[in-house]
């Protein structure tokens, strides 16, 4: 077996398919590297591939008009994201750049588009993978306009160790404190504070690069508002 085929086959989507599923999707398939700070698309780009983290990490945001900046989600290794435009076959809506060395793999709209229509499996895992962003996203206009910084971090934290949409970085999340501020929006001194006071807290343990989970669902719950009376 290639190193090509087993990186594929890794994909959280390849186990719900069939053999045959697994080879015409593995044909339509092509990788890319990005270097840190190069974009895979910009806002209004159309673009024909579904994609998909290998190792590295990305930023989806955008800039309004008036310059102010919003960042939707970071992606991690094992994230597969852009589903929605190929679907519509639509212009991106947003800025999509690598904050580190990203490998990537890219599966044309056309094959996309046939599992979609004949795979079972395929759906399933769509359906699985659009209700989690849904809730991601539901989540990221929560915190953009109600929590604090420690929270905003911490939430962010959580997301990037979600095991559907980023499912190979698992517990221990390689990330630089400079990228985690790009990501929750904040300066890296607040990170850094917010970081403590979370390691005190007993919900992570961090070192140079380098963050672990401990608990996920409080992380991913922290800052909630629990009475809306």
């Amino acid at each position: 077996m290639s190193e090509r085929t087993e990186i594929i086959q890794s994909a959280i989507w390849a186990s719900e398919l069939t053999t045959d599923e697994f080879e015409r999707a593995a044909r339509g398939i092509t990788e890319r590297r990005f270097d840190k700070g190069n974009y895979l698309f910009h806002r209004g780009d159309k673009v024909d591939y579904w994609h998909g983290v290998v190792t590295g990490l990305v930023k989806m945001s955008s800039v309004s008009q008036s310059g102010k900046a919003i960042t939707f989600a970071g992606i991690g290794a094992g994230g597969w994201f852009g589903e929605g435009s190929v679907l519509k076959d639509e212009w991106r809506r947003y800025d999509l750049v690598a904050i580190r060395n990203t490998h990537a793999l890219l599966m044309n709209r056309a094959t996309f588009m046939w599992l979609y229509e004949n795979s079972v499996g395929f759906n399933r895992f769509l359906v699985r993978q659009l209700n989690e962003r849904l809730a991601q996203f539901i989540a990221t206009t929560e915190y953009e306009r109600l929590l604090d910084p420690k929270a905003r971090v911490a939430r962010q934290i959580s997301w990037l160790g979600n095991p559907l949409l980023c499912p190979h970085v698992g517990n221990v999340i390689e990330i630089t404190q400079d990228e985690l501020a790009l990501l929750a929006t904040v300066s890296r001194p607040l990170v850094n504070r917010s970081l403590q006071e979370l390691a005190q807290e007993g919900l992570l343990d961090f070192a140079h690069g380098a963050i672990t989970v401990i608990n996920r669902q409080k992380l991913g719950d922290y800052g909630a508002i629990e009475d809306f009376s």
